[in-house]
Order: C-alpha cells, then sequence, then structure tokens
C-alpha cells in the first residue's frame, strides 16, 4: 500500500485542504487505514465530486481506485465488483456481453463505490431510480473494523445509500444489471422556445423514451428565458442498425465517449473563458445549431450517456477560482420556483454554459439521496463570480421553501442550517451514524461543514 500526503480537491478545483493519501490493494489493507489519526477517514474514488464530499483536512484520504475487480455476470444478470471500478470501464467490459450497469449517470468517470455513495440518478430515474435501488448486496468496512454483507431493506442500507461515505467504507457491492440488445441508441432531439415549452415537450411524450435530458440556455431573457434542447433516447433494436454497422452492435469501441478533447498541460485560465459575452455568444451558437425536430438518430452508448467526457479538462475553463456546481430539484407543481430561479440567473447575467434539467420520478430510499418527485436542474458556475456565495444562498432559501433540495454530493458552500431544511431524513442519519462510529472515525470536510 502506498502512502503521501496530498493537496487534494473536487472536480470543481475549490477549497484545497491536505490529507494522508492511502492506496490500499486489498480490503485487509483499507481495513488497516480505519482509525489511524485523530481526523478520520473518508474513501474517494476519481475525485469527480464537484465539492469536497471526498476530502478530508489534516486526516486520512482512503484511495481506492486500487481495488478495481469484476467478476463474472451470472444467469439472472448480477455481477460483484470492486468499489473502484469505474462505471466507464464497466460499461466497457459489459457492453460487448450485452449487459449494461443499472443507472448510467453523465459521466463514467465515477466509481462504482461513488455511485452508491452518492446515489447517483442517471437519465431514466423516473424508471428506475437512483444507482443503489440496484444493488443487491454491498461489502461495508464500518467503524469496528468489521467487513459487513448489508442488504437491501434495511436501516444501514439506507443510510449508506447517499450516505456520502461516512457509515463505513463501501469496498464492494453486487449489481443487478440491464440487458440490451445493441450497443447503440436511438435518438430525438427538440429545439424548444422557452422555459414553458420545453417543460411541455418534457412530459408530452411522457415515458415512451426513457432516458431524457435538457440543455438550458441561462443566459436567454425575456421571451426566449429557460429555452433548450432536449434529447431523448432509447436502446436501439438489432432492425435499427445501418447496413455497415452490424459488426459494432455490441463492439467495445461502441461503449465510450468518442472525440476526447484535451487541454493537455493547459493550467486553469486567470479569469476564465467564460465571460458573460463568450458565454452568450456560445450558447447562441449552440441552440441555433441544434436541429428544430430530429428522431431515429443512431448514436454509440456511451456518446449518448457520456458526452461531457469528451471534454475531461473543461474544469479548467473557468478560472484560477474553479467552478461551483450547483444541483437542485422541486417537485411537481412548483414549477413557477423553477422559473424564478432560471429567470433569476438570467437576469443577473452569470456565464452559464452548462446547465441540464431532468425529470425525477419516486423518491430513493436513502436518508440522504437526493432524487425526489420533480424537477431538477444542474449547472456550473465559476467560482469567482463576485457575489456568487450570497446569490445561491438567496436561491437555496427559495429551493427550501419550495420543498425541494440541493444535492449534497455536488455541494462545495450550503450552510448547515440550509441542508437541515431541506432533508428531513438528515436526524435519523445523524442517530444512526452516532450509534454506528460513536468516534467518527469516517469524517470528511463536506460532513464537518454541514454537521452531518
Amino acid at each position: 500500500m502506498s502512502v503521501d500526503t496530498v493537496s487534494l480537491t473536487g472536480w470543481g478545483r475549490t477549497a484545497p485542504t491536505t490529507a494522508v493519501r492511502f492506496r490500499p490493494r486489498t480490503h485487509e489493507e483499507a481495513a488497516a487505514v480505519r482509525g489511524r489519526g485523530p481526523r478520520g477517514v473518508i474513501a474517494r474514488g476519481l475525485g469527480r465530486s464537484p465539492g469536497d464530499a471526498a476530502q478530508n483536512a489534516g486526516g486520512s484520504v482512503l484511495d481506492l481506485t486500487g481495488l478495481a475487480r469484476i467478476g463474472g455476470v451470472d444467469a439472472t444478470g448480477a455481477v460483484r465488483c470492486d468499489a473502484g471500478v469505474s462505471l466507464e470501464r464497466l460499461l466497457r467490459v459489459l457492453l460487448p456481453l450485452g449487459w449494461l450497469p443499472p443507472v448510467v449517470p453523465g459521466t463514467g468517470r465515477v466509481t462504482v463505490g461513488g455511485a452508491i455513495a452518492s446515489d447517483l440518478p442517471g437519465l431514466d430515474h423516473r424508471r428506475s431510480g437512483s444507482f443503489a435501488r440496484h444493488v443487491s448486496a454491498l461489502e461495508l468496512l464500518t467503524a469496528d473494523g468489521e467487513v459487513r454483507t448489508v442488504l437491501p431493506g434495511t436501516a444501514l442500507f439506507d443510510a449508506t445509500a447517499g450516505g456520502l461515505g461516512l457509515t463505513g467504507v463501501i469496498l464492494g457491492a453486487t449489481l443487478r444489471l440491464r440487458r440490451v440488445p445493441t450497443a447503440l441508441m436511438s435518438v430525438s432531439t427538440e429545439r424548444a422556445e422557452d422555459l414553458d415549452d420545453l417543460l411541455a415537450r418534457f412530459t408530452a411524450g411522457g415515458d415512451r423514451l426513457p432516458y431524457a435530458s435538457a440543455w438550458i440556455d441561462l443566459m436567454a431573457r425575456g421571451r426566449a428565458a429557460g429555452r433548450g434542447i432536449l434529447t431523448r433516447g432509447e436502446h436501439a433494436t438489432p432492425d435499427m442498425r445501418p447496413a455497415h454497422a452490424g459488426r459494432t452492435l455490441l463492439s467495445p469501441r461502441s461503449g465510450g465517449a468518442r472525440g476526447r478533447f484535451r487541454l493537455p498541460g493547459c493550467p486553469p485560465v486567470p479569469g476564465g473563458l467564460f465571460g458573460p459575452a463568450p458565454a452568450a455568444l456560445y450558447n447562441e451558437v449552440r441552440y441555433r445549431g441544434a436541429p428544430r425536430a430530429r428522431t431515429g438518430e443512431l448514436r454509440p452508448v456511451g456518446a449518448f450517456f457520456h458526452a461531457a467526457d469528451a471534454y475531461p479538462d473543461a474544469n479548467l475553463l473557468y478560472g484560477r477560482g474553479g467552478l461551483v456546481r450547483y444541483r437542485f430539484t422541486v417537485g411537481y407543481g412548483q414549477e413557477e420556483t423553477l422559473h424564478r430561479v432560471v429567470r433569476r440567473i438570467a437576469g443577473r447575467r452569470s456565464p452559464a454554459v452548462r446547465a441540464v434539467l431532468q425529470r425525477f420520478g419516486a423518491a430513493d430510499p436513502g436518508g440522504l439521496s437526493f432524487a425526489a418527485p420533480g424537477w431538477s436542474l444542474a449547472l456550473d458556475l465559476p467560482a469567482a463570480l463576485p457575489g456568487l456565495a450570497r446569490f445561491l444562498d438567496d436561491v437555496d432559501e427559495e429551493v427550501a421553501a419550495a420543498g425541494g433540495r440541493v444535492c449534497l454530493a455536488k455541494d462545495s458552500r450550503m450552510r448547515p442550517e440550509a441542508a437541515a431544511a431541506m432533508y428531513p431524513g438528515l436526524a435519523g442519519f445523524q442517530e444512526l451514524r452516532a450509534r454506528l462510529d460513536p468516534t467518527e472515525a469516517f469524517r470528511s470536510d463536506l460532513s464537518r461543514r454541514l454537521g452531518l
């Protein structure tokens, strides 16, 4: 097991802190780190959380990427894998066999352990729920040093799903997979003139096409406020393929994001590339360049789900201060709150080029799981924007007043009282954690900041 002292941030590159990093290769090595030092330990995967959920100032961080074994798929479509396996690799291995991970979020650069600890939702949440709903068992290293097999339906499982690594270290899990006919997606794209039009288009098709998300132009104002591009998809069947695609139906080459654009050695731009004027121009070009309506476009599975992974260094474009990812959800019937937030962001001329709208279905059982029935909006903003902290505090209050919540796994700046107001299951989570881990062996910068 290698050990070093490093300065760590989340993908947003805000609030760096220093910790001792351990890189175990076995479960026994991981268990040996538990309880080291007075500041506790937190598990870390690929560091894709934008905030401080996988940082531990002055303490220990357990880098689990060395635990990356994938077992065989059984006849029921179940696979056991280590917590450090990335979803990108899992998709690459499984897709040629005709299987897909149960829930595929917007990036493949997340580990299985991270997907469970964040209880990540995918593009078909209304049908499938979040990631942990498809876990049939997980192996959890708890504060007493025991490695427990934890099953769904138990209080410990529900606290661990979305529990941000604070109930213990997830070492492995058994996942229930999804059978797919090909490695292609049949994709529908349409432009919406404003937010009302976009919401109407989302609901008009029902769930006939299970996967759906929309990009919103948060720079557009007036009548065009909230305009966007809606993208929906379904798994393509063999009869949908073009004549020349027979050999790529379940090809691993079809599984990953194509056309990756890297910024080799590119340092963060001091003021960022996304000022209001460039961001507005980018959004205008993107909106006008999208088709008014197009159906039946075939795309590789990886390119459909993980398009953002084609730009792995995009976080460098937000300036030296990094980026803040703000993701919230409000329930159906609270669309006016969504309208107000969109208008406020547009009126402020905040340079938002990444903004994704989704629909969620039934709430997941995890006490701190984010997804709940309603609309979810995720956006990235340069962290150095003047007045951003106060602005987002105000949005927090508006979201909480509407019965909504901000995603803890993405957060880097929320106040503890806001988190308590948004998550009614927080008190129960804290009580279970106090019984299970009275000395707080598992801690993070986020847990200290929010009093979790």
